[in-house]
């Protein structure tokens, strides 16, 4: 190897002279010159405005410069409701359905309606003629509770309260639930409002930020408010609660469930499961599931063997005779837990975990019906499971139904997929049998929960709610 020729010439005599001299002037020049302002080592959150709460809280009580508008809709006069996430039952199920149209005039159901929504996953509720959305006013910087009339979809009345909300795939994500004359809803930042549901009226909030350290989650809450009885039960994750029950009508606290590991508000909502006479709550939270007495929120059952670490979507659902599936995207799979009361004492206990391969949603909870589940997989394949977890039938690698919401009406289910494009098929373990197929939306991220009161079904994508009929 050739050495450089700055490598080869010899050093003068005076160099260390030199060099000494030069670092005895840098360091009278650091002792001589005014001090520096120091460093200070940029913290994530530290540029928050003086006030906010981490996590998403906001400073005011902003439901003090809360304002109410009326509009020119007026209440339908239609049968049919669905009153809250995943409908009457909290089972994805219609109750007393009206007929179902085997096929659609034109080759798609009649649209009849549809309005304009912020961007958004939130989906509706209906009640006494009304729909009620949880949307996001991103021009005025407000949550917007909204009350629209089921017949053509005019405004009846808005809601809205000033909370700062930037796009995170989507704003909005959940479903407010109505009962005993009040409509509950939770906002992208963790906003509990009621008012009433007739007239919009404000009855009282809940900052759960603010109030309760909840920390929200990534791409904001998704949590869908219970209403159970007189009470509304919440989990905010919070330091002194994990869980939470409140006063449908004046919102006081009747109990809270201690945080003793600190879990943390996920995107899934909380189930109920009946045992014995006796009745829990069913929480996915952060670092595990928890299940709790509904009379006094003590803690009746916990598990950290079933937790997804990403995103925790998918609501428990209840197979009846104490057994409870799980599902997660994300690589989680599922898992069947068999619930007992012994001694008085609620156990669990795994029965078996099927593989993500097998059946996983990453979104929508599946619908448990005639004995076998149904569900779209993380793969897009809709799946009928039998109650052992194993795949009766798959639908062909063709459709894909990405992360689109389902819903049973009788002995048929409607999904729609990501693209729009909505799917009447059988609820049966025959094997996957579409009886009808037209694309209703043009948009993208048809990721909403849907809804169906009598023969209108509403669903949407990112920006438009539709109003379909499809009865016969």
């Amino acid at each position: 190897m050739v050495r450089p020729a700055f490598l080869t010439r010899p050093v003068p005599a005076a160099a260390p002279w030199i060099l000494a001299g030069a670092a005895l002037l840098l360091f009278l020049l650091w002792v001589w010159l005014p001090a520096r302002p120091s460093l200070v080592a940029r913290v994530p959150g530290a540029d928050r405005p003086a006030g906010t709460e981490v996590g998403g809280g906001e400073s005011e009580n902003v439901f003090a410069r809360g304002k109410l508008v009326t509009g020119p809709g007026r209440p339908a006069n239609l049968a049919g409701f669905w009153p809250q996430f995943r409908g009457p039952g909290m089972d994805g199920i219609a109750r007393d359905p009206a007929p179902m149209a085997r096929a659609w005039p034109g080759g798609k159901p009649r649209e009849l309606w549809r309005v304009e929504v912020g961007e958004g996953f939130a989906g509706p509720a209906v009640e006494g003629g009304r729909v009620f959305l949880m949307d996001y006013d991103r021009a005025a910087s407000r949550d917007a509770v909204r009350c629209l009339s089921l017949a053509d979809g005019a405004e009846i009345w808005r809601y809205s309260y000033p909370v700062a909300v930037k796009r995170n795939h989507g704003l909005t994500r959940t479903v407010p639930a109505v009962a005993r004359g009040r409509v509950v809803s939770m906002g992208p930042k963790c906003h509990v409002t009621v008012l009433g549901s007739d007239t919009g009226e404000f009855r009282w909030g809940i900052d759960l930020v603010k109030d309760h350290g909840t920390t929200v989650p990534p791409w904001y809450t998704g949590q869908c408010p219970l209403v159970d009885g007189e009470l509304v039960i919440l989990a905010p994750g919070g330091p002194e609660a994990l869980l939470m029950a409140v006063d449908l009508e004046n919102g006081g606290v009747r109990w809270r469930t201690p945080n003793a590991h600190d879990w943390k508000m996920t995107h899934s909502s909380v189930a109920v499961l009946e045992l014995g006479g006796r009745r829990y709550y069913l929480y996915c939270a952060s670092g595990g599931v928890v299940a709790v007495d509904a009379a006094s929120g003590a803690p009746a059952w916990e598990t950290a063997t079933w937790k997804i670490n990403i995103a925790t979507v998918p609501t428990p659902v209840n197979l009846g005779d104490g057994k409870v599936f799980f599902t997660g995207g994300y690589n989680a799979g599922s898992a069947l837990f068999q619930f007992r009361l012994q001694d008085g004492k609620l156990t669990g206990e795994e029965i078996f975990r099927v593989k993500a391969t097998v059946f996983g949603a990453t979104q929508h909870s599946p619908i448990w019906h005639g004995g076998h589940l149904y569900g779209i997989r993380a793969d897009g394949r809709f799946v009928c499971l039998g109650a052992d977890g194993k795949v009766v039938w798959a639908s062909p690698p063709g459709p894909n139904f990405g992360l689109g919401p389902l819903l049973a009406a009788g002995d048929a289910i409607f999904a729609l997929n990501d693209r729009g494009r909505l799917t009447l098929l059988e609820a049966s373990p025959a094997g996957y049998q579409p009886v009808a197929e037209a694309d209703v939306l043009d948009g993208h991220e048809c990721w909403a929960p849907m809804a169906l009161a009598g023969d209108r079904l509403l669903v949407r994508d990112l920006t438009r709610m539709l109003c379909l009929q499809v009865g016969p």
